[in-house]
């Protein structure tokens, strides 16, 4: 694999380089929102530990463990989670890793508060996720990417195979009832009641396809295939799931800037706009799936022109990195809604997304 150099930067500088920003920024317990369990920090946190494994400088490490420490007791309870949301289990995964090095007892104790938390989460009655208790019966695509990860590598390090069965089935009903047979992409939603004012009233889908939300599934079922085991009942079906989102997905690439839009199948149509956050979570997953050998070493070159145009929106100033053009947290909406969203500058989710691109862009090119 050709080394990938680009405006004199290796991937992993400019992983280390939004780290860096952001650590500069703020003090680790200081993270937005400050002092919640949260996938926004949880996020931009994995992408620090990501940077971490690569270039092992502890400065990193110690961040990561900084913040932890700021939420998790000594008697391992886990202070300001919300138990009702899957977006508040995520931030679990970096235990594994604190656990691992320090042998630090109240990590193990933390995941053992989380993980049972994801077995007895409310369900439809075709037993997948709630989103969150006040979605009821709604299944987001975000979900996949909270419970999933940290099921797998739980299901892997304390022999509970379970958890591998709860990844497959949740990501299998996922495509099942959002998979557009057209495009290949999938909905941002589904409403098994088909009573919310988003939802279609025969299908109960969202109307549109929003980048990001589809970014979150290849990424988490890739992390997950790091974990499963390779005589697993689901695991061909979920490499196909995903290799087949991929590959629709990489027809949606605009040409000209490498991006990915925002409503991803509405391209340049009025409104809609190049979107950072959901390029940078395709570009990942595409690397590592060509890296694992389940996509073709030709899917590169869609990667490197996703990672480039990403790296031609950055701007600098006297603290960093700066990342635009990233989508605020939204909700289920209308294609009005989605070109509408505001966005922001390197908050966590799109800082996050864009240093887990640049790793697995390093390791696809590099390694």
């Amino acid at each position: 694999m050709k080394d990938l150099v680009y405006k004199d930067h290796t991937a992993l500088d400019y992983a280390k380089m939004a780290c860096d920003t952001l650590m500069k920024k703020f003090d680790a317990p200081d993270l937005p929102p400050k002092g919640r369990f949260h996938y926004h920090q949880g996020v931009f946190l994995s992408g620090m530990q990501k940077t971490y494994d690569i270039c092992q400088e502890e400065k990193y490490y110690d961040y990561i463990k900084a913040w932890v420490d700021s939420i998790i007791q000594e008697d391992g309870t886990i202070t300001t989670f919300d138990e009702g949301q899957l977006d508040d289990i995520q931030p679990g995964v970096l235990l594994f890793e604190l656990y691992e090095k320090s042998g630090d007892e109240r990590y193990k104790k933390a995941l053992f508060t989380l993980l049972p938390l994801i077995k007895n989460f409310p369900k439809n009655d075709e037993g997948g996720f709630w989103h969150k208790v006040n979605n009821p019966y709604q299944m987001w695509l975000d979900g996949l990417y909270m419970a999933g990860p940290i099921s797998a590598e739980f299901a892997e390090k304390f022999d509970a195979p379970e958890y591998f069965d709860i990844c497959a089935f949740q990501a299998l009903l996922m495509e099942k009832k959002t998979k557009d047979p057209v495009t290949g992409l999938w909905y941002h939603a589904w409403d098994a009641k088909k009573v919310q004012p988003w939802a279609n009233p025969e299908t109960g889908l969202a109307p549109e396809f929003w980048g990001r939300s589809i970014g979150w599934v290849p990424v988490a079922i890739l992390e997950e295939l790091d974990h499963f085991p390779k005589d697993h009942k689901d695991r061909p079906e979920l490499i196909r799931l995903t290799t087949d989102l991929l590959k629709s997905i990489a027809k949606f690439q605009d040409k000209e800037s490498g991006l990915w839009y925002q409503v991803v199948n509405k391209m340049g149509q009025e409104g809609n706009w190049l979107e950072s956050s959901c390029t940078c979570l395709y570009v990942a997953a595409i690397c590592k799936a060509v890296k694992a050998g389940l996509l073709d070493e030709s899917y590169l070159e869609i990667a490197e022109r996703g990672y480039k145009g990403i790296i031609n929106r950055l701007k600098y100033n006297e603290n960093g990195i700066i990342i635009d053009n990233i989508c605020v947290g939204t909700g289920v909406g209308d294609y009005a809604f989605y070109c509408a969203r505001p966005t922001s500058e390197n908050d966590l989710h799109g800082a996050g997304a864009f240093i887990i691109m640049c790793t697995e862009v390093y390791k696809a090119f590099h390694e």
